[in-house]
């Protein structure tokens, strides 16, 4: 049986499965062999026939993968689902129910938490349309695998050894793909492994995308290492012999005193992106001082301070205030032999696991299974990434979050009960309210920071303690979406805005609808429940609420006659063809059978299109002029000569019609750009356009459209509401309106 893991006798054992097995020996002894090998089996029969890029057989690349998770200490399940992990992706004759027999539900997770989505498309897309469907496709299927990640973090660690082997094989790609491949390893997966506290795999991917996104550059940087390469290691070998001696001299025991260069692309961004010249790089030789214990730590330390001069304000504790990635060390740099700078890393046994192998450092092997520490700071990170996942309204906006707020420059503060949050570099008191939960968001009115009070704009910084000061009744200002540095609190605020916005459309729409209720004879108590109202909403595009449908109204949208009439059961009560008009004895205006020679326009106070309700006001020997129903000049004439207005049927004609939108949303680079694109989109071509920015930090967007009636109108609303930035859409009156 299968469920055995039995290989026919037959089969032999290749030399790199052999390798891998052996290794694992020596690490685990308990391991389950037989289960790995038979995922190896597995693995081979399904990708025969199969190569990669560079003409190898396919199954090198899974076994490559497996490698580096045994270097990193990972359990049986993560060996046997990297083995494993492109089978159900490549391999459609191997199914996920044979997987799930043989190997368990936990494999089953992990080769699937690790699969890309699969989307189809049409031939016939433009190329910007197939690099827009490929960053949907990229940004869908990192949402879908970071939150398998969040189940299990063991998602991830397959993923980045798999990345780590791609990356290392870049070289067979076509060079379009490898600059894709190395921007995707730079701007996603080498943060990640920073994240998950995988520093020997963030170095690599960095290093090997370096190579390939910049290689004038990084072969410039190789061969500065390298020039002084001999210097640098005399000067570490007697920085080493000196803390050796120390130590032992003063009975201050050690595991290890090792030497440690810093890795090419960490020098390149000094010299880049904070203009340090290479010699002036402090940090180019390091030495890490593994001890036995946390007081060892510090009593080396002090040591340290008395064999080399300390360099001031270049001290780090990270053993009392660790990393949110649980990163625990003493940091120091010192003036070391022949007045070279050099930075002593000193931490304990348990912390340098942690360092080298983050996130994978908390498994444990255990007989039939694994088991997490879920420690404080990865249940965080959890709770991260289901709340990004869940605010995104779009691909785009899932990978802008990403970027902002899980792979940026981190500041690390601590709540008044001593829990260590991290938040992207400039983060304020707001962004900190945010993380901690929404409600306490909308409510803040003002912050301590180390117990002195601080304005909401100051920048906080590694070792705040913060403490929030709320209000129930308080509100945020729209200024806040400046001084918010985090996506995740952007993200709400916007959301607070934009329902604030649609609750006053519902309030306005509900208010119109009430008033033409009373006006025809109905009683709205009857007929704006939510239950009714939901009713007639089935009949609007869009709309799936009575709530819904009241903000739609509210906007100018739906219109509230037409609402009426499908209370009464005939929503095609006004909708009558002018045909001729006759006068009455008693001076009104009539339907009659035909209507040659009278002239309609269109009036430029309401800016009517088809598919609206509109009414006709006949004129003083101008003709019929057409108003939407709820128009203020019409309103005023209901009033003054309500004889002169009479209903009006107006079908889509194949024609476009001009419509004056006003936009708010947050003010940012390449905004009108992106708005303009999703009219581009909706064919409603743009004749003016003017932006105006706001003093609190938003912008109003004021444009004229063509559109061809109401129902393609509705469309771009929808469209320009969902994009994540706006705020509110209003259609405008003309400036005569109510005049």
């Amino acid at each position: 049986m299968a469920s055995t893991f039995e290989i026919s006798h037959q089969w032999e054992e290749p030399e790199g499965l052999h390798e891998l097995l052996n290794k694992i020996r020596d690490l685990r002894p308990e391991a389950d062999i037989r289960k790995i090998r038979y995922a190896y089996f597995v693995a081979e029969q399904a990708h025969a026939g199969q190569q990669r890029h560079s003409g190898e057989a396919y199954i090198t690349h899974p076994l490559a993968v497996a490698n580096i998770l045994v270097d990193l200490k990972m359990d049986d399940d993560t060996i046997a689902a990297a083995l494993l992990h492109d089978v159900l992706e490549d391999c459609p004759s191997y199914t996920r129910v044979e997987l799930q027999q043989t190997f368990g539900d936990d494999v089953l997770q992990l080769v699937e938490g690790v699969t890309k989505l699969s989307f189809s498309h049409p031939t016939d897309m433009t190329d910007r349309e197939k690099a827009r469907a490929e960053t949907t496709r990229t940004a869908e299927s990192l949402r879908k695998m970071l939150l398998a990640m969040a189940k299990d973090f063991r998602v991830m660690v397959i993923k980045l050894a798999d990345r780590l082997h791609n990356m290392q094989t870049l070289e067979a790609l076509p060079p379009s793909k490898r600059l894709r491949i190395a921007n995707e390893t730079l701007d996603i997966y080498a943060p990640l492994a920073a994240r998950l506290g995988i520093w020997q795999v963030k170095w690599s991917l960095e290093d090997l995308a370096f190579r390939h996104l910049h290689p004038n550059e990084y072969q410039e940087v190789e061969q500065l290492v390298a020039r002084s390469r001999d210097e640098r290691q005399r000067d570490l070998n007697q920085a080493i012999v000196m803390i050796k001696d120390r130590l032992n001299a003063e009975g201050v025991k050690f595991i290890e005193v090792q030497g440690r260069a810093k890795h090419l692309y960490s020098i390149f961004n000094k010299m880049t992106k904070q203009g340090f010249k290479f010699e002036d790089i402090m940090d180019l030789i390091a030495i890490r001082i593994i001890v036995p214990t946390k007081k060892d730590c510090f009593v080396t330390l002090m040591l340290i301070h008395d064999i080399f001069i300390p360099i001031d304000g270049l001290f780090s504790d990270y053993i009392n205030k660790p990393k949110a990635n649980g990163y625990q060390s003493i940091h120091t740099k010192v003036v070391g032999p022949h007045s070279l700078p050099l930075e002593v890393q000193i931490r304990t046994k348990e912390m340098h696991e942690v360092a080298e192998y983050g996130v994978a450092a908390h498994w444990t092997y255990k007989e039939g299974g694994t088991s997490t520490k879920d420690t404080d700071q990865f249940g965080r990170l959890r709770e991260q990434l289901f709340n990004w996942s869940s605010d995104a309204d779009s691909s785009s906006e899932y990978l802008r979050s990403l970027s902002t707020d899980l792979f940026s420059e981190q500041v690390f503060v601590f709540t008044p009960k001593g829990e260590v949050l991290d938040l992207p570099a400039g983060s304020t008191p707001v962004d900190f309210a945010f993380r901690v939960h929404t409600q306490l968001g909308l409510t803040l009115v003002g912050a301590k920071v180390n117990g002195q009070i601080i304005q909401l704009t100051q920048p906080l910084h590694n070792g705040d303690v913060v403490e929030l000061m709320t209000r129930r009744d308080a509100t945020p200002s729209k200024d806040w979406l400046e001084i918010a540095k985090s996506q995740h609190a952007r993200t709400k605020l916007k959301a607070y805005f934009r329902k604030q916005s649609r609750d006053d459309d519902e309030s306005r729409g509900r208010a119109a609808l009430d008033k033409e209720l009373k006006a025809a004879g109905l009683d709205p108590r009857q007929y704006m429940s939510e239950d009714v109202l939901k009713t007639i909403a089935s009949h609007y595009s869009g709309v799936e609420t009575g709530a819904d449908l009241l903000a739609k109204i509210g906007a100018g949208i739906v219109s509230t006659q037409g609402v009426v009439q499908r209370f009464r059961g005939n929503p095609q009560e006004t909708n009558q063809n002018i045909i001729q008009l006759s006068k009455t004895r008693e001076g009104k205006f009539a339907l009659v059978d035909s209507m040659d020679h009278v002239m309609l326009r269109r009036s430029k106070c309401c800016d009517p299109i088809p598919g609206d309700d509109v009414v006709g006001y006949v004129t003083r020997g101008r003709g019929i002029v057409l108003h939407r129903r709820i128009c203020p000049n019409v309103l005023g004439y209901m009033t003054r000569e309500p004889e002169r207005l009479i209903p009006y049927n107006w079908p889509p004609d194949g024609r476009s019609y001009g419509v004056h939108l006003r936009i708010e949303t947050v003010n940012r680079q390449g905004l009108l750009m992106d708005v303009s694109t999703i009219f581009a989109e909706g064919k409603a071509n743009v004749t003016d356009a003017r932006i105006r920015t706001m003093q609190n930090h938003t912008a109003e967007i004021n444009v004229t459209i063509e559109v061809h009636d109401a129902h393609h109108l509705q469309q771009v609303f929808s469209k320009i509401g969902n994009l994540s930035d706006v705020l509110s859409v209003t259609r405008l009156f003309g400036r005569s309106a109510g005049r």
